[in-house]
């Protein structure tokens, strides 16, 4: 009788112990993730999906500025775009950051929205000339930084809403910078590129 309560016991104690590999590590928020209930994957997924949107959206961008640059007439506009290069093939490493910390091999998924922006703009550089191109480029330009202004605020308030706050400081450093250059290119079309354009156009009535 003894052998059979203590037989007992030990096959209480056995059940009750939890296998190492159940256990949750701290150290990897893929590791968090495997354990989160289905409805939290699903949102995990939706910030992943757009942290590959915005992979390619900067990546693409890295090509895409240097031809705004060649385009340009007004040397501040060209040197704002030349700053803000570099700036974007830092945001690409940046991203790449993130997801690392997610421990996932950084993705990159075309984006429509960014693509059609895109080519609305190389079609109205190719359409004008001079300031009015200036003008155009600039208007392009600034629905880039809309977009991503619009893509990483979101990406930041779903990486809070998971916890992962490392991951909300890396995003919300870039969209600082976007935000930045988004002001930087409506001063420049405020204070010369919008007025030489329209006096240009002007000159081109009169003609």
């Amino acid at each position: 009788m003894k052998n059979s309560k203590s037989g007992s016991q030990n096959k209480r104690k056995s059940s009750n112990h939890k296998p190492e590999n159940n256990r949750v590590s701290n150290g990897h928020l893929s590791d968090r993730g495997n354990h989160m209930p289905a409805s939290q994957q699903a949102f995990q997924k939706l910030f992943e999906d757009g942290l590959k949107d915005i992979y390619w959206v900067e990546k693409t961008l890295t090509k895409t500025i240097p031809k705004m640059i060649k385009k340009t007439n007004n040397e501040e506009l060209s040197q704002a775009l030349q700053d803000h290069l570099q700036v974007t093939e830092q945001h690409v490493k940046n991203v790449e950051k993130v997801f690392s910390k997610l421990s996932k091999k950084p993705v990159a998924k075309k984006c429509a929205a960014m693509s059609g922006i895109l080519e609305e703009g190389e079609e109205h550089m190719s359409e004008h000339e001079g300031m009015i191109r200036d003008a155009t480029i600039i208007a392009s330009a600034q629905k880039v930084e809309h977009y991503e202004i619009s893509s990483y605020g979101t990406l930041c308030a779903y990486a809070k809403l998971l916890g992962m706050d490392d991951v909300a400081n890396i995003l919300h450093e870039i969209l600082e910078q976007e935000e930045e250059a988004d002001r930087t290119l409506s001063e420049i079309a405020e204070s010369t590129v919008n007025k030489e354009a329209l006096m240009m156009g002007e000159e081109s009535n009169g003609k």
